[in-house]
């Protein structure tokens, strides 16, 4: 972890999002705290190429409708995540977790699920019509290409229409220093099966991803891949559909 072990601000993103014809991100948290969230409610103010914000609240909290009453004044948050990867399988399952994801709908809020493929038959009993996104393909083990049961959960799961899938966090599950494209491609191309281009969208896991790749080799990867879609299929994954899942 030592590449990765310092700051990491605006400063040093925009050069590389410049360098690689990205016009814009989405900042997600990486401490559980809502310190976090004020934190890069800040940073997407000063900054205009921030055009949204994933941040972190306690969704166990009893004050649940008054903390999310209190961020509906920022435009720019738009939804949450805890890092569930991290936490027993019955975690989600606990009825106060329960409660705060169901009350981020009504405040239009969306729901950023970071898990382990072990987790996926648990969130499917916890599911309901709030706008989720799975970060990272649900972190299949990539480096020792174990597609099962990851395949059939995540099918299950894409078979709600409002549950989309980042591209993102690849490099990372795969060998770290001598991963290849085309250990990376076949996990691509069973989420391009499950959910469709129109709800699947890059993220970079920048500066994570630099455990195992460049930003640019990132954006090399996916564009390699997505060259055999049509022009409109490359530009939802690309942009368009992450802007209407967060309402940028």
């Amino acid at each position: 972890m030592e590449v990765i072990r310092r700051d990491f601000l605006p400063s040093d993103l925009k050069p590389i999002l410049d360098a690689n014809g990205i016009d814009g991100c989405i900042a997600v948290q990486a401490d559980q705290s809502e310190q976090e969230t004020e934190f890069l409610l800040n940073l997407a103010t000063e900054n205009d190429f921030i055009k949204g914000v994933v941040g972190w609240i306690n969704l166990c909290a009893e004050n649940i409708d008054e903390r999310l009453d209190y961020y509906s004044q920022f435009p720019l948050l738009k939804g949450f995540r805890h890092i569930l990867q991290a936490e027993p399988l019955e975690f989600m399952l606990k009825p106060e977790f329960i409660r705060g994801l169901r009350a981020l709908k009504s405040y239009g809020f969306t729901y950023d699920v970071l898990v382990y493929p072990q987790h996926l038959p648990a969130f499917l009993k916890i599911m309901d019509d709030q706008a989720f996104v799975i970060d990272h393909l649900a972190k299949p083990d990539i480096k020792n290409a174990v597609f099962s049961p990851w395949d059939k959960d995540l099918k299950e799961i894409a078979s709600f229409q409002n549950v989309y899938c980042k591209l993102s966090g690849m490099v990372t599950e795969a060998d770290l220093k001598n991963w290849k494209k085309e250990d990376i491609y076949p996990f691509m191309d069973k989420v391009l099966e499950l959910f469709g281009p129109e709800r699947l969208m890059f993220g970079s896991d920048w500066p994570v991803c630099l455990l195992a790749a460049e930003y640019s080799v990132l954006c090399d990867l996916v564009a390699d891949y997505l060259a055999k879609l049509t022009p409109l299929e490359q530009e939802l994954i690309w942009s368009k559909n992450a802007s209407t899942f967060y309402k940028l």
